[in-house]
């Protein structure tokens, strides 16, 4: 349910403000440029460029989304909270005999971070605010306990009662309306239920946030990138983990693509080559990079050259398609009129084919950047001492949610820098891309 409604309001959000920047673009801004003196744009990649302001909108939207659908602290909207505070509740212990009594219990929802208090001699005492028992007069005594935010618990009536289940008790009254075991009732502070064996339950209301476990808030995810920055994370600064993953992930690129390239361009020239290397490049190419792990450890053992072997292989097939691909897409009437001029074979692949062939072999690349980046993870599994995988998958396992956000946000700020850095270089040597 909150899935669907963070959707929702991400959708609500998109078309808000894509309505009132179309709206303010048009009053107040007029482009002079190459693209607003085309008389066609649609349809042209050249003529789509990115709307800055719909990137700072999109990157303020999740962030707002973030904070609205988590615990935190900072003063912005905030969907509907877990119940927390006091609540009670009566039931009604039966006997056999007919006889019946009324008892309440009175149930203390706590945050999970919550300060225990101290008694006297410095030891923990109760959660703050929890009641003290009063137990009554009749066989069914009153009951206090607590429960964390997002928890539940089953409520023991019968420890304290006169008669339990050994006796014949049972509860057949919740809040004063009857029900079997299995039943529940709905307050506003949460569900109250009877079990199959009878047991009273109690689950406080979540709301609309998550949990600290699922997606901590962004103060806390801050404070613990901070801290990982402090002390580090397994006996390595949080840069040490960064640079490890990083020069894995660059050093398999850079050997994925100084093979596949050359090998996309034979297959893309020769005959030969490609029917020789085609089979292999299509078989290998679905084939995805995890599961060559196994064989990656039995072959190179699990040090750092099974790792790097990994991410080579997760590079080098795209590398090879895109390269492929780019001698495929030239226009065949530059390739004459080079011919007419009286260009040879290594000219034409110098000034005709490898220029035009550039645009696709950059789209390879950050295409191959981003599988590495997401095969990085998988690759530090195997014994890796530091990285940025190995910090997220060990921190998932003692569920520091905190930490595995840091390493996500790490992974993606760095993989977006490499995608901006590729482009701009391909802005630079590939000048005219969408202009012939």
């Amino acid at each position: 349910m909150t899935g669907l409604i963070l959707l929702a309001v991400y959708i609500a959000i998109f078309v808000v403000s894509l309505v009132i920047v179309a709206w303010a673009t048009k009053q107040f801004f007029t482009r002079a440029d190459f693209t607003s003196l085309k008389t066609v744009t649609f349809g042209d990649e050249s003529a789509v460029k990115a709307n800055r302001a719909a990137s700072v909108i999109s990157v303020l939207a999740v962030f707002a989304l973030w904070v609205a659908f988590t615990n935190s602290s900072l003063p912005l909207f905030k969907a509907k909270g877990p119940f927390e505070g006091l609540v009670e509740f009566t039931y009604t212990s039966t006997l056999p005999d007919g006889r019946s009594d009324d008892a309440t219990v009175s149930i203390l929802v706590y945050p999970e971070d919550v300060q225990l208090t101290e008694d006297e001699n410095g030891a923990p005492g109760k959660i703050p605010g929890k009641p003290d028992v009063d137990l009554g007069e009749g066989f069914a005594k009153n009951d206090t306990l607590v429960i964390p935010r997002y928890g539940s618990k089953l409520v023991s009536v019968f420890k304290n009662d006169e008669f339990n289940k050994s006796d014949g008790a049972v509860v057949t009254h919740l809040n004063g309306q009857a029900l079997n075991p299995g039943e529940q009732v709905l307050l506003s502070e949460g569900r109250l239920a009877l079990t199959e064996k009878g047991t009273p339950f109690f689950e406080p209301s979540t709301g609309f946030r998550m949990a600290r476990l699922y997606l901590p808030a962004p103060e806390v995810t801050t404070n613990r990138f901070l801290q990982l920055n402090r002390e580090g994370y397994r006996n390595f600064t949080l840069l040490e983990h960064t640079w490890a993953s990083l020069q894995r992930v660059l050093l398999g690129f850079m050997f994925g693509a100084l093979l596949g390239i050359p090998l996309g361009y034979a297959m893309g020239l020769t005959n030969w080559a490609r029917g020789w290397f085609d089979p292999i490049v299509e078989f290998m190419r679905p084939v995805p990079p995890l599961a060559l792990i196994p064989l990656m450890i039995i072959w190179f053992g699990i040090g750092e050259m099974s790792k790097v072997i990994l991410l080579f292989l997760a590079a080098l097939w795209i590398m090879a398609i895109a390269a492929r691909s780019g001698v495929s897409g030239v226009a065949i009437a530059k390739v004459h009129a080079a011919y007419s001029l009286g260009a040879n074979k290594s000219q034409i692949l110098r000034k005709v084919i490898i220029p035009n062939s550039l645009p696709e072999i950059f789209t390879g690349a950050r295409v191959a950047m981003g599988v590495c980046w997401g095969t990085v993870v998988a690759a530090e599994l195997v014994a890796a001492e530091k990285g940025l995988g190995m910090m997220i998958m060990v921190a998932a396992k003692f569920q520091l949610t905190d930490i595995v956000i840091v390493g996500i946000i790490l992974i993606g700020v760095i993989g977006f820098a490499i995608d901006i850095g590729i482009r701009k270089l391909e802005d630079w040597l590939v000048p005219w891309k969408g202009k012939v």
